[in-house]
């Protein structure tokens, strides 16, 4: 046993001896390497591999004839929302919707705003300022998103920065992120859409 031991000690001795310097770690230079296409482009190479839908816009008249023509062909009627900005855009494009203090059971889809899209992983970024949050991100089987392009940011590290500059003293006290639909591989390592959430992701961006 005390051969034993000493041979590890050895063993140690020399692999500290011979250990070479490692370089200093860098806290000044970006963490990230620069974006080489644009943020739109970007965050649509990056959201489709996780498959998540993204639609570009150049108007928001554009985007909810859109979202009205998707509604239609997909005969969804329970559709739930609660952002007043995105409430007055369903009204005037007359997309029929429900609104209240409870979501219904029999719900078909939500459709929410966000606080900001990062391009490097394809997720937007929600939280609790957001009316109806928490529950209308993951209880509705299909999820819509509508944006603008200048929600765009480049990375997770510049959209908390810009949450800090917003609610500087009065932070949400839910900040979540949303990377394609909901997922799990748990059983058997196959990919499961829908299991913890929303089955589809559609997000909107008009300019």
């Amino acid at each position: 046993m005390n051969n034993a031991r000493q041979d590890i000690l050895e063993k140690l001795k020399k692999a500290s001896v011979n250990q070479t310097l490692q370089p200093e770690p860098d806290f000044i230079e970006p963490l990230y390497h620069a974006i080489g296409n644009s943020l739109s482009e970007s965050f649509k190479n990056a959201i489709e591999q996780i498959n998540g839908k993204v639609f570009f816009f150049e108007s928001e008249e554009e985007l909810f004839l859109t979202l009205k023509r998707i509604i239609t062909e997909n005969s969804l009627k329970q559709i739930f929302c609660l952002e007043p900005d995105i409430l007055q855009n369903l009204k005037t494009y007359k997309i029929p919707f429900l609104s209240g203090k409870s979501i219904p059971e029999d719900i078909e889809a939500g459709i929410t705003g966000c606080e900001f899209l990062i391009a490097r992983t394809g997720s937007a970024i929600v939280s609790s300022k957001q009316p109806g949050a928490r529950q209308i991100f993951v209880y509705p089987p299909i999820h819509f998103i509508i944006a603008k392009e200048s929600q765009l940011v480049d990375s997770l590290e510049a959209a908390y920065q810009k949450i800090q500059d917003e609610y500087s003293g009065n932070f949400p006290s839910m900040i979540s992120l949303i990377s394609g639909p909901s997922r799990t591989a748990d059983i058997e390592k196959t990919l499961v859409l829908g299991a913890h959430g929303p089955k589809e992701l559609h997000i909107f961006i008009s300019k």
